[in-house]
């Protein structure tokens, strides 16, 4: 995790002055862009497609979201946007899973049917992970994870509606051309990149998009993927499996380096009737919103409280300028929020809901406000009691928004008080809905525990630590996952984990809430420009 300076976090995108903005959404995306509604349409229509052509090959079926849980991606403008927003000068786009509220940041839309643009393969690469992850359970090791995503990253979406998956991935050419070789077993071995290592420049990405090309289509080898996965999910070591699944591993080194060098390779060409996608609704946003919108992007990406006084100001100028607007409003709430002016937060949000009650952003902001201050309330019973009410309110508006289920759980686990049974069954089912959200399954994991029920913690706990993109919570899971080893199923653990464990209880949503600035993929080569 890092932060961002405060004259990056002060930036104000470049907008041209008859800004274009549209919104469009449909089962799993909302997408933000200033462009024309045929465009956002196009693209939006893109990624339903890819969703559902990776619903077909994986023959896995992802619970469709609730509105609060698809993926929002912003589109910013230009690379130098990008790069500005990010932090970094190698990054072409990016993607930050959040419970109520996964990011990706584009430069723009472009609804190719060509080649794609690198920010586009990147956005297909992050999602690929983001439905592996919500349609498994099961951890995969790195170079199954990345090669997977390589694999549907390199997608195509000609005009007649098809979806061309398992496509060459052009982008790693020079890579597996030209970089040192991963042998086979570094590959199966590798785990994820730890902070302070030096990322090795080598063919690991390309390696494991042709290796899970080739077990996928090579008739001599199929069902040999499936299998593997089977010896993985069994409980055995990634090399251990690939021994039982794939047989001598020298010989498979041979076959894949004959496969590479062929001059065409299958891929699947996928009709659109059998990728049928829902409905997708395009509008144009008001001037308000299109004026609040570049400063919202800047706090949806994640402010500290230096950072946040200098976005603060932008948003209080709109909302003057657009005092009717609920979406500005709401906006404004946050930001507000964000810089710690928690009545002043209140006050926004219950103005916007007062001129539209439906404006769900407006309670989380109210609820995240009141939470705040409940923890220094004489009075916490009755405190925590009205911290919840909008957060009830927000559970009758959309039943399946995991941030009333999170913070009934932590009404209870702020005062110090045993969760009831319902309050642990919402934190569960929270996770459940947001399984890319590490930091909340680690902490359902800790709730399991706590009560003896460690299996379910384990189940927790194991596709987290696996993740090569996991950072602080992966560690953090692989230290609890070593110090559950020896503990008893229905026993209540009581050993001392490295962060106490009441602590770590009581803060379940408060990381979600204080959203600090995150590095989207940590270490992962595929944000880099070839």
């Amino acid at each position: 995790m890092f932060r961002l300076v405060a004259a990056i976090a002060a930036l104000s995108f470049a907008m041209p002055a008859q800004a274009d903005w549209h919104v469009a959404e449909s089962d799993h995306f909302v997408v933000y862009a200033d462009d024309s509604e045929k465009d956002v349409r196009r693209f939006s229509e893109m990624l339903e497609r890819y969703h559902a052509a990776m619903e077909f090959v994986t023959g896995r079926e992802a619970e469709t979201p609730s509105p609060s849980n698809r993926v929002t991606v912003y589109a910013v403008g230009g690379k130098r946007q990008i790069r500005e927003l990010a932090g970094s000068k190698n990054v072409g786009g990016f993607y930050i899973p959040r419970v109520g509220g996964s990011m990706a940041f584009v430069p723009d839309v472009r609804p190719s049917t060509g080649e794609l643009e690198w920010s586009m393969t990147i956005l297909l690469h992050e999602y690929a992970h983001h439905f592996l992850i919500s349609s498994s359970r099961y951890a995969m090791p790195r170079w199954m994870d990345e090669g997977s995503a390589e694999f549907f990253a390199s997608a195509r979406f000609p005009r007649d509606g098809e979806v061309h998956i398992g496509r060459p991935a052009y982008h790693r050419s020079a890579e597996l051309a030209f970089a040192p070789e991963v042998p086979l077993e570094d590959l199966f071995e590798r785990g994820r990149h730890r902070a302070g290592e030096e990322l090795r420049r080598d063919n690991f990405y390309g390696r494991s998009w042709a290796l899970y090309h080739y077990l996928t289509f090579d008739p001599a080898r199929k069902g040999q993927l499936l299998a593997y996965a089977r010896e993985i999910a069994g409980g055995a070591s990634s090399i251990d499996a690939a021994r039982a699944a794939f047989g001598d591993l020298g010989q498979l080194r041979k076959d894949l380096d004959r496969y590479l060098m062929q001059r065409k390779i299958k891929g699947f060409v996928l009709q659109p009737e059998i990728l049928p996608i829902g409905e997708i609704s395009v509008r144009r946003l008001s001037e308000g919103m299109s004026e609040m919108l570049p400063v919202m992007i800047r706090s949806k990406r994640g402010v500290d409280r230096e950072a946040s006084a200098a976005v603060l100001v932008d948003a209080r100028a709109v909302a003057a300028a657009y005092p009717r607007d609920a979406g500005v409003l709401a906006a404004l709430a946050e930001a507000e929020y964000d810089a710690g002016n928690l009545d002043a937060a209140i006050a926004a949000a219950d103005a916007a809901i007062a001129i539209d009650p439906a404006r769900k952003n407006a309670y989380v902001q109210k609820g995240y406000a009141l939470f705040t201050q409940a923890a220094d309330a004489e009075d916490e019973t009755a405190a925590y009691k009205e911290a919840m009410k909008p957060f009830t309110a927000l559970n009758r508006l959309e039943n399946d928004h995991p941030l009333p289920l999170i913070h009934y759980y932590r009404s209870f686990a702020e005062r110090g008080v045993e969760p009831s049974e319902t309050a642990r069954h919402a934190l569960d089912r929270a996770a459940q809905l947001a399984p890319f959200d590490h930091g909340l399954a680690v902490n359902a994991a800790l709730m399991h525990a706590k009560i003896g029920n460690i299996a379910a913690a384990r189940q927790y706990l194991t596709p987290v630590a696996a993740n090569p993109h996991g950072g602080s919570a992966a560690r953090q899971a692989q230290v609890l996952l070593d110090q559950l080893e020896n503990a008893e199923e229905g026993t209540p653990w009581r050993r001392r984990p490295v962060v106490d464990l009441t602590r770590a209880l009581s803060s379940i949503a408060r990381s979600v809430a204080e959203k600090e600035p995150q590095q989207a993929e940590d270490g992962d080569e595929a944000n880099r420009p070839e």
